[in-house]
């Protein structure tokens, strides 16, 4: 992970408004890590292509590309991690608690939709276990929160963001090793 400069949230959601996606970081971070854990790549196809984004004839500038790429890179390296490293792109925790839980209801809702782009084939092998862990991520997609007692609100936060965490990583390792065969990757 260190050969790559990490993107953070805020960088990534301002190109998301210079670009003008009409998405937030988070939505384009679970997209596309829903899309790489389907078991699809981009290869020569741009991310926004892939991902469905590209509607107004976006024109990259190079330090667009480069920062897209990185992001590329970085899912790929995290959803992968033999360390569990990975974690869904979001605001920092001093950021209010709202704007956080709506973030990653919006992670889901992306992560839903690159998970369906990335084809039916593998998604149609999938195990009851990662089936649930979709229907769940469907669950938090249409969530809108109640907030009360910020102690337990932040802990049902910190509950839910882990089982986002948790689940994109199963999900991938399900799909990529259905779609390099049986043998060929072990599924922890």
């Amino acid at each position: 992970m260190t050969a790559i400069e990490l993107v953070g949230h805020d960088e990534l959601d301002a190109a998301c408004a210079r670009l003008r996606l009409g998405v937030q970081a988070s939505e384009l971070h679970g997209s596309l890590c829903g899309y790489l854990a389907g078991g699809a790549r981009l290869g020569r196809q741009s991310m926004l292509a892939a991902l469905q984004l590209d509607g107004e004839e976006v024109v990259l500038s190079a330090q667009d590309k480069t920062l897209l790429d990185r992001l590329d890179k970085q899912c790929e390296a995290e959803l992968a991690d033999p360390e569990l490293g990975f974690e869904p792109l979001l605001p920092v925790d001093d950021r209010p608690l709202p704007e956080r839980a709506e973030a990653l209801v919006d992670w889901c809702r992306g992560f839903l939709g690159g998970f369906g782009l990335a084809g039916a084939e593998a998604h149609a092998k999938l195990t009851d276990d990662a089936q649930e862990i979709l229907r769940d991520l469907g669950a938090i997609a249409s969530s809108a929160f109640d907030f009360g007692e910020e102690s337990e609100d932040e802990d049902a936060l910190i509950e839910v963001h882990e089982f986002v965490r948790v689940g994109a990583m199963l999900l991938h390792a399900e799909c990529v090793s259905a779609r390099n065969g049986p043998g060929n990757d072990t599924v922890h």
